[in-house]
């Protein structure tokens, strides 16, 4: 039975939401928009007018597409070459979703996306659901078809393992804006004594190439080890011009909420690098290189305005 122009309506509006559950289900934007292009195809096969709640019945349906999704996704990240990380969404992309509250914001950011991955695909589930959406228990336990005990249990156990792995505190982000800029000054430059203050003791820097950019495999632990590792990433060397093919320019932007350092080649993102500002310094030093990871944000670049960079790397 074709849908009606309103059943087309219901699930367009459903839209944005559907995008944002799934990319934080996910951490990957095209494998979100896989799922909710599927999940509109089941819609399609459905008879909308037996469907009492549209958005519950979307929900559930994209829900567990995305749990089947993470499932097979743990398997296949276990031949990824080297480190896997999320797909970077820049600033104004609307897959980035509700950022009213601080639990919103904190729920796309890249360091939690990156904490999210060592959730089973359930505790994910209803993390996200609860946290980004504030869903009742008693609606995800109808979603996931579990008891409403369990969805509180399961939250609580998710919400303890993210809250393990970082310090949640929100920090004001043109001042982390100010402490990017001066970071990067001091990369650029050099100045490996001022990189080092800059950061945590703890800090941690990780890339993820996909095994098709040059990538370390493991990441570097420790405030020395990061600044050598970015002292060394900006020097001027004339083979990284030669696997990009140019000089990329570096601009100060945002990704995930947060401020981030951006590569552009010709209009093209090579590289996107999610900062974790803290009050104590920068403890981590995200970058995805992987250009398979990057598709977006070059498209959401293009439509962007943007000045002139702070530099142009080596």
């Amino acid at each position: 039975m074709p849908l009606t122009v309103q059943d087309v309506d219901r699930f367009m509006a459903a839209r944005p939401r559907l995008e944002a559950i799934a990319y934080r289900l996910l951490g990957s934007a095209a494998e979100a928009e896989d799922a909710v292009q599927e999940t509109f195809l089941r819609w399609q096969a459905a008879d909308p007018e037996r469907i009492d709640v549209p958005e519950a019945w979307l929900t559930k349906v994209l829900t567990n597409l995305c749990l089947n999704q993470l499932t097979s996704a743990r398997a296949r990240r276990e031949s990824y070459v080297g480190e896997w990380l999320p797909e970077p969404l820049l600033g104004g992309d609307p897959m980035l979703g509700p950022a009213d509250t601080a639990e919103q914001r904190e729920s796309v950011s890249y360091a939690v996306l990156t904490l999210m991955e060592r959730l089973s695909p359930s505790e994910r589930a209803v993390y996200v659901l609860r946290e980004a959406f504030d869903y009742p228990h008693r609606d995800i336990a109808d979603i996931l078809d579990i008891s409403e005990a369990a969805s509180q249990q399961t939250f609580h156990r998710a919400r303890k393992h993210v809250a393990d792995g970082r310090i949640r505190v929100e920090i004001d982000q043109a001042a982390a804006r100010r402490v990017v800029e001066e970071f990067l000054a001091a990369a650029a430059s050099g100045q490996l004594d001022s990189l080092v203050r800059m950061l945590t003791a703890d800090a941690v820097s990780v890339g993820d190439g996909g095994g098709k950019v040059p990538a370390r495999t493991k990441p570097f632990e420790g405030a020395v080890a990061v600044a050598k590792f970015l002292w060394g990433l900006f020097k001027p060397a004339e083979s990284k011009r030669a696997v990009l093919g140019g000089s990329p320019e570096i601009h100060v932007w945002t990704a995930n909420g947060a401020p981030a350092v951006l590569a552009v080649l010709d209009g093209r993102v090579v590289g996107v690098m999610c900062l974790e500002v803290t009050p104590d310094g920068i403890a981590a030093v995200r970058n995805q290189v992987n250009p398979d990871k990057l598709e977006r944000a070059t498209a959401q670049w293009a439509a962007a305005e943007h000045g002139e960079p702070l530099f142009r790397a080596w």
